[in-house]
């Protein structure tokens, strides 16, 4: 069986705006899984090792998606680096899961894809919007998180607060780019806005699929007790701790090597091993 890769394709949004999509699976006579990969916060499809893992879920037999948020930083003509941050600045919750929602609708109607088998797999922030999608879309089959976040209330408090508001922009340093990267206040009001549909425990609780929760014990960036808290709100769940593993399970950016990190090989395995067995 051959191995089909399609770069860059074009997905509109009207709520939002056009974005990209990539896609990886092998040629196959029967209907396959369909596997979304949501990014996370300062991420993109074409970060690091992403490449690599999506080869691999697609040798395994699923037709393996990964996308751009459209509002995500990059472009339809640079998927690889921040080109727009303005874009970024005006990035919220709404915009991703409705981009996600226009991901799930386009892959969905693929000849080669098993649309009573659909699986979400978010990382990091992508792990709580992927929980939300999953509460709120009845196609949803499976969910897995990496370095999930457990809840996404995940802003400036007291006076930084009222100082973003005065302002109206907050700047983050992008610690490998070097580019301080806006956020503006819109951001913070959408998830007023939103705050119940935004509860990540209560989707969890709430979300009627499998649920695979994979976490490394060195996370630095979102705590493992996180991934132990989203475990004890969702009744069908199951999770993976990968000791000593980061917040990327070893990947980095650029990432060179051909083969993927070991913890996030040893990810994928879990994943692949997870969604055969429930699916």
């Amino acid at each position: 069986m051959d191995l089909t890769i399609k770069k860059n394709i074009h997905l509109e949004n009207t709520e939002t705006r056009s974005f990209l999509a990539d896609v990886f699976y092998m040629n196959a006579e029967k209907k396959l899984p369909l596997v979304i990969f949501v990014h996370g916060y300062k991420g993109y499809k074409d970060w690091g090792a992403w490449d690599v893992m999506a080869e691999k879920f697609a040798k395994a037999g699923f037709f393996f998606v990964k996308f751009n948020f459209s509002h995500n930083g990059t472009t339809v003509g640079d998927s690889h680096n921040f080109a727009d941050l303005e874009a970024f600045g005006n990035n919220n919750y709404s915009k991703e899961l409705s981009d996600l929602g226009v991901v799930i609708d386009h892959f969905i109607k693929e000849p080669q894809v098993d649309d009573q088998k659909i699986i979400l797999m978010g990382h990091s922030r992508g792990g709580g919007i992927s929980i939300i999608k999953a509460f709120e879309d009845e196609r949803i089959n499976g969910l897995i998180t990496l370095a999930s976040v457990d809840t996404l209330e995940r802003f400036p408090k007291d006076e930084a607060l009222a100082n973003w508001k005065q302002e109206g922009v907050y700047y983050a340093l992008n610690g490998r780019t070097k580019q301080e990267m806006p956020h503006y206040y819109q951001f913070y009001e959408d998830f007023e806005q939103n705050v119940n549909r935004f509860d990540v425990e209560r989707a969890t609780e709430m979300a009627k699929v499998h649920m695979l929760i994979i976490h490394g014990t060195q996370d630095e960036a979102v705590e493992v007790k996180q991934a132990e808290h989203l475990h004890l709100l969702h009744p069908n769940s199951e999770l993976f701790l990968i000791e000593n593993a980061n917040h990327t399970f070893g990947a980095k950016e650029p990432w060179t090597e051909n083969d993927l990190p070991k913890d996030l090989n040893t990810a994928a395995e879990k994943c692949i091993e997870f969604i055969k067995a429930k699916m």
